[in-house]
């Protein structure tokens, strides 16, 4: 589940390998440029977290950020 904390919206993912997080970042990343809206994320072996902001609206949660969380929980679904 997202969580917004400090202006950020927040998850962390897990899967069972590292392949299959990257696999998955890989994903997140193709969408992410299509929408030009680029996460920050941190992966260590089969963990994956990602944390979104709009730089744009002074590091605020948007809209866009609310859109790119709900494409990358259909990956995951």
């Amino acid at each position: 589940m997202w969580r917004e904390q400090d202006n950020q919206l927040m998850r962390d993912f897990q899967f069972t390998d590292f392949s299959e997080a990257f696999a998955f970042m890989t994903r997140v990343a193709l969408i992410a440029e299509k929408m030009d809206h680029h996460p920050w994320w941190s992966n260590v072996y089969n963990q994956v977290t990602i944390k979104l902001s709009t730089h744009d609206a002074g590091n605020t949660v948007t809209e866009k950020d609310r859109i790119l969380a709900g494409a990358i929980d259909a990956l995951v679904h």
